[in-house]
């Protein structure tokens, strides 16, 4: 699967979330469990204030999983 593809394969959790399922869907996108996604969004606004920033915008844009189960 191309970055392309995987790209426009990525999709909000609707099971795997704390806030909105952005970590969750990175974490469903490929080999990386959510709880490091969740860490690196965390450090990132702790560190440099873009983590949070990111963290809504893709919020915002990146749609949500249809899957019903």
């Amino acid at each position: 699967m191309t970055f392309n593809e995987k790209l426009k394969a990525l999709r909000r959790s609707k099971h795997d979330r704390m806030i909105a399922g952005i970590c969750g869907g990175f974490a469903n996108s490929t080999d990386t469990p959510s709880w490091v996604w969740r860490a690196g969004f965390l450090f990132t606004t702790i560190w440099a204030g873009t983590g949070g920033l990111l963290y809504l915008i893709l919020w915002y844009f990146m749609p949500q999983s249809d899957d019903i189960a």
